[in-house]
């Protein structure tokens, strides 16, 4: 490096002759200079830039979401180098506009007196000779140090910075290490170089899942790391690579659609084993590992998704049509929707019929039941695993529930049951909309509309630490109750309604008065699954013409209308006056007694109260004569 009086001897003779005596300048930083001149910029000058507003950087930073979250793992690491010696760590887009800014706070305050902000462009025709614009303009790594910036004013800094190159061979960004030109930095250039390897390595993990990646080198030890070459090729043309592998290869990305596999090397493509040793037309020899195009990870096909007008007319009454067309609206606008309601009422009908009226409708509807899943295979069916994630796993692995509902609507059915342990690993895709497979190191984005249901007291179970409370609020951002069969007023219209529905006037089957009674009195502790599937098995039994008649009903429907009914239960007023009771189980007797006339005979009511089985009630108070 050349010494600072120098660097300012060279300054002087630039700005007055336009070029330097005296080769103490590099080459890159000379060249740099002399396209700031032609640019019109001034050294003494003050550079003239224009910060963005919070909403343009946002725009910004969205249209480069996919860059950042790639470089994020390396940005945290120079981060570290970075306040450790008091610096910072920039990521720009193609253009030098900064994205990210992090590291030491104070330097980075310090920066911001000449801009080095985010959302201001640092390309060379704005800001000058810098080690971002120049490692753009020079499309390779670059340091510039203190005075060797073109601009007087950026004498503070000390910079490295190399571009981000995709596998196409466009430069897709740049990492960069800013610090006091007082400081000096050894290795700063070397760890900026080493975080864009990795970053650029990365790049070849998705999206060539249908050609053949050659990775290759002449030190087999250098098979798998950052610095391997590489090379995709679609039907035998180049088509893609990294810059080692063009480098080993004497190529440069232009050259990127013009080759073919066999002017390359000296065989065929589909002759070499899948780990072998390959030759260039030079004599050259390498180690080589190829992947041939695999089975790509894709749901299995699923039916069609049904709209609106194919799915079954459903049971809902005005009040719950008026609370799913509410749902729609919060779905609409990414907003989750928590469905409450007991077993069996109907939760995931009203799911469906929530996506089948969206604007998702087209899409995939995903349902998964939390608590029908074995624990242990819980993560892998909703994140997904990579090839031999785990023994056992399928050759090419499996994408996912939650893969699978991109585009459409995830229902999460009794996420009160999810262990935990999964919790943590939900939350974070339902925020971030990004998935990590099982064993895999890279995350695939999301996006789809999130419906859970519960039959469980959420806050309960947040309050006894067997929920998550930042969950909880992610899910529950709106609420709606769905009723059970029992709460309903008309019981009698919901019956005729479904009774029509389920065929049974195409069948010309009635129901009797007498039947019809019974079947809106009883309560349906199993709710609409319990009422529907006693309906269809009544259908079953009718005969054209010939009404269903009371004896053909289930025995626990007949026995539900107790106040009706012959009961060998002897029910006391509700106002009796306690006897003295001494034994537990006179006392349990007494209780059940009391809640049965509190109930007016309701037995199914009365069990609920109590908290247990209403044949286990029966079987108590009909035991010795009771």
């Amino acid at each position: 490096m050349p010494e600072p009086q120098s660097i300012l001897t060279a300054r002087r003779q630039f700005a007055q002759r336009g070029a330097i005596a005296d080769e103490v300048m590099s080459k890159a930083i000379l060249r740099s200079w002399t396209r700031c001149a032609s640019h019109g910029l001034h050294m003494a000058a003050r550079p003239s830039v224009e910060p963005m507003t919070a909403g343009a950087l946002h725009q910004l930073r969205d249209q480069h979401d996919l860059l950042r979250r790639r470089c994020r793992p390396e940005l945290e690491t120079l981060c570290v180098e970075a306040e450790a010696t008091h610096g910072i760590v920039i990521l720009t887009n193609a253009s030098g506009f900064v994205l990210e800014r992090l590291g030491c706070i104070e330097f980075a305050d310090r920066t911001a007196r000449v801009a080095l902000s985010p959302g201001v462009s640092w390309c060379e025709s704005v800001t000058g000779t810098n080690a971002i614009g120049t490692a753009i303009a020079e499309r390779r790594p670059i340091e510039v140090r203190g005075s060797e910036h073109y601009f007087e004013l950026h004498g503070i800094l000390s910079c490295w910075a190399a571009p981000i190159i995709d596998p196409k061979g466009i430069t897709v960004g740049v990492l960069d290490l800013s610090g006091s030109a007082a400081t000096h930095r050894t290795h700063a250039l070397g760890l900026v170089r080493l975080a864009v390897d990795q970053i650029e390595h990365r790049m070849f993990d998705e999206g060539f899942e249908h050609c053949n990646v050659l990775r290759f080198h002449p030190d087999q030890a250098m098979l798998g790391t950052p610095r391997e070459g590489i090379v995709v090729f679609e039907d035998n043309k180049l088509i893609a690579a990294n810059r080692y592998g063009l480098g080993l290869l004497g190529l440069d990305a232009e050259m990127l659609g013009a080759r073919r596999f066999g002017e390359l090397f000296a065989c065929r493509l589909a002759s070499i084993a899948d780990r072998c040793q390959l030759r260039n037309h030079s004599g050259d020899s390498f180690a080589a590992r190829l992947r041939r195009p695999a089975e790509r990870m894709v749901p299995k096909a699923l039916p069609p998704q049904p709209s609106a007008r194919s799915l079954p007319e459903p049971w809902f009454d005005e009040a719950v049509l008026a609370a799913r067309d509410r749902a729609v609206r919060m779905i609409e606008a990414d907003i989750p929707v928590l469905l409450q309601g007991e077993t069996s009422a109907g939760k995931e009908m009203f799911a469906r019929q929530v996506h089948a009226h969206s604007a998702r409708s087209g899409r995939a509807f995903v349902a998964v039941n939390c608590a029908a899943l074995p624990e242990s295979l819980i993560e892998s069916e909703l994140f997904g695993y990579v090839e031999g994630a785990f023994t056992g796993a399928r050759r090419h692995g499996h994408m996912g529930l939650l893969r699978q509902a991109d585009g459409g609507v995830l229902f999460l059915d009794e996420i009160g049951d999810m262990p935990l342990a999964l919790q943590a690993r939900l939350l974070r895709a339902l925020q971030e909309r990004e998935v990590t497979p099982l064993g895999g190191a890279r995350t695939v984005a999301v996006d789809f509309a999130v419906i859970c249901a519960t039959h469980r007291n959420l806050p309960d179970l947040v309050a006894a630490g067997a929920f998550r409370s930042d969950l909880y609020f992610r899910i529950a951002q709106y609420t709606i109750n769905l009723p059970s069969v029992r709460s309903l007023a008309d019981r009698t219209a919901l019956i005729r309604r479904l009774w029509n529905q389920l065929g049974g006037s195409d069948a010309k089957a009635t129901l009797a008065p007498q039947s019809e009674a019974l079947l809106a009195e009883y309560d349906w502790p199993g709710n609409f699954r319990q009422l529907v599937g006693a309906l269809r098995a009544l259908l079953t039994l009718a005969e054209p013409g010939q009404p269903v008649t009371p004896d053909m009903l289930p025995a626990e429907i007949r026995a539900g209308a107790l106040p009706a009914m012959s009961s060998p239960l002897s029910v006391p007023s509700a106002d009796t006056e306690p006897c003295r009771i001494g034994r537990l189980d006179e006392m349990t007797k007494h209780t059940m007694r009391h809640t049965l006339a509190s109930c007016g005979g309701n037995v199914s009511e009365a069990a609920r109260r109590l908290g247990i089985n209403r044949s286990t009630l029966y079987r108590r108070l009909l035991s010795e004569g009771a």
